[in-house]
């Protein structure tokens, strides 16, 4: 086996230490009410990762890398598309009931279909979720598939954290989908690790939707029809198509130019 070097880092960025503080308390609070259900990879102590990473949460980040040449440059343009069902948009008291990922490359192409769960939330916060998610939830079913599920948050972090360390290297790739700014906040709030796998940036669909509307207004009557399943796969897939029409109607005149890396952190 070879040797895999020990790198220590310390992150100097105060937001950092925020979302490391804040990541870690949310944890140790998931353990003192799950003790014996949280997976040893939702531990606040340390993460590892099926590459070698280990990280500690909290003001400082004690990182170890393996050198995984595996990992090419290919793999850092892919992108991490997920969808979310909520009981709501509110933060401090909706939960997240359903979520779908994928992976795609730079050119749109599905590479690898991830989980799809059904996450059990308790009743009292079914029963409580606005007019709007009792009727639609409940009509697409998703409702009553709550209710039998017996997933956990915290299993269900798991099991998608595994599949994009499959599929992707860490800090590299962003998130994408519609308006997945709102997806986002609840997953650096209820699956800090998966968020901390991703780069920090993000591919929101319904901005190019609304500049295409803009500037683009004769386009833009073609986009194709969504279903509005209100289900977090078939959401998926349709902002997909989505994306994949605006690429070859509105981007198509820079559909050869070479694609540049991000470079992981570096911020422009």
């Amino acid at each position: 086996m070879p040797v895999v070097p020990r790198i220590t880092v310390r992150f100097g960025s105060a937001c950092l230490a925020r979302w490391g503080q804040s990541a870690a308390r949310t944890m140790r609070q998931r353990q003192q009410r799950h003790p014996t259900s949280i997976p040893a990879i939702g531990r606040a102590e340390s993460l590892r990762t099926s590459t070698g990473l280990v990280s500690e949460l909290g003001s400082c980040f004690p990182v170890q890398v393996s050198r995984n040449s595996s990992m090419s440059s290919s793999m850092s343009q892919r992108l991490v598309w997920v969808d979310l069902e909520m009981t709501g948009l509110d933060i401090d008291k909706d939960q997240i009931i359903e979520m779908a990922c994928l992976i795609t490359d730079s050119d749109l192409n599905i590479l690898a279909e991830g989980p799809n769960l059904i996450i059990n939330q308790p009743d009292e916060l079914l029963d409580g979720m606005s007019e709007w998610c009792i009727e639609h939830h409940g009509k697409s079913g998703l409702t009553q598939a709550v209710r039998h599920s017996k997933i956990t948050l915290e299993q269900a972090e798991y099991e998608f954290l595994s599949f994009v360390r499959q599929h992707t290297p860490p800090g590299q790739c962003p998130l994408a989908g519609n308006s997945v700014h709102a997806d986002k906040r609840f997953l650096e709030k209820y699956m800090p690790q998966f968020m901390y796998h991703l780069h920090y940036r993000i591919v929101d669909v319904s901005t190019i939707k609304e500049l295409c509307r803009r500037w683009f207004p004769e386009e833009y009557k073609k986009v194709p029809h969504k279903q509005a399943t209100h289900r977090a796969l078939s959401d998926i897939k349709e902002s997909i198509k989505e994306l994949q029409f605006y690429k070859s109607s509105i981007f198509k005149e820079a559909s050869g130019s070479e694609i540049v890396e991000n470079g992981g952190s570096n911020k422009c």
